[in-house]
């Protein structure tokens, strides 16, 4: 059976949408519904009873998923156990998001094989949807996400508490940033917490989406941004980003997601790996805290639980 019917199938499940899927799989519409209707061909029955509103899965689709998903998980398997280089005996495939790869997950990556050096690791990036549909695709057997999504068959845990802290490209800047503050799209939770702190900052002239590319944009120019606090320490240390006075700060937790049907000795690896790296992190991260704290007032600092990106 063509794989790609397989995961063509799933998208369309998980998504609810024919465009939708389209869009995830990099397709026309037309090219998802001929996948589909190849497969339903196959097994002789409907997947999807289609209307406006979208895709939904007919009895069979339903009865179909579990083995559908068998079927990836499988193929995935045998892809990676084949794709293992010469002088590697183990292989393991991870993701994170962007911002999450430079202090966390690059170091995960080292830990690991330094735990195992005969482990061969595959790394993937992208947004979270993407990386959730790897692990639920089984091309991935771990990853690190702002905004996890329980799935049967995924296991999430806490990985890192950072927080979002207020720095600027120039000394001395303070709370009346005008148009020099850059806002990033941290999550619904974020943007209602610093509309209720800091409701001049909301009508910001501009903002991105993606908060990785941020830190980059605004040491070349003058420019401030709220940022997560182990990702900003080098620029600290180097005088290219400072410390807004005053300015609240907002927890912004990070989590692992894993496979349940991952190795067990690959699991307690990768977990131990983290673990080590995690402490290292936090370690960096309460120096860059501590060098906050004389500046704020000490009631400006907010918690309002954010829990996602």
């Amino acid at each position: 059976m063509d794989i790609t019917l397989i995961k063509t199938f799933l998208e369309v499940a998980n998504s609810g949408s024919f465009v939708a899927a389209s869009d995830r799989l990099y397709v026309t519409q037309s090219a998802v519904s001929l996948r589909i209707q190849r497969l339903e061909d196959s097994l002789g029955h409907p997947l999807f009873a289609r209307s406006k509103a979208g895709a939904v899965l007919t009895i069979e689709g339903r009865q179909f998923e579990p083995y559908a998903l068998s079927l990836l998980k499988l193929w995935e398997e045998a892809r990676q156990q084949i794709a293992i280089p010469e002088g590697y005996s183990r292989a393991i495939s991870i993701g994170a998001q962007y911002s999450l790869w430079p202090r966390l997950g690059f170091r995960w990556l080292d830990a690991m094989q330094a735990g195992m050096p005969g482990l061969s690791v595959h790394c993937e990036l992208g947004m979270s949807d993407r990386i959730m549909r790897f692990l639920v695709e089984g091309v991935i057997q771990a990853a690190l996400l702002y905004t996890p999504q329980l799935r049967p068959g995924l296991i999430v845990e806490p990985a890192l508490d950072d927080e979002l802290i207020l720095v600027a490209s120039w000394p001395g800047a303070t709370l009346d940033l005008g148009q020099a503050f850059v806002s990033v799209d941290w999550g619904p939770e974020f943007t209602h917490a610093l509309a209720i702190a800091l409701p001049h900052l909301t009508d910001s002239g501009r903002s991105m989406a993606l908060g990785a590319l941020t830190m980059d944009y605004i040491v070349n120019r003058r420019a401030a941004a709220f940022l997560p606090a182990r990702a900003v320490k080098r620029y600290l240390d180097a005088g290219r980003l400072h410390i807004v006075a005053d300015a609240p700060r907002f927890p912004y937790p990070s989590w692992v997601i894993w496979r349940d049907d991952i190795s067990p000795d690959l699991a307690e690896l990768a977990r131990r790996a983290l673990a080590d790296v995690v402490q290292a992190t936090e370690k960096e991260q309460a120096s860059v805290i501590d060098r906050i704290a004389p500046i704020d007032l000490g009631d400006a600092v907010l918690h309002s639980g954010i829990t996602n990106e």
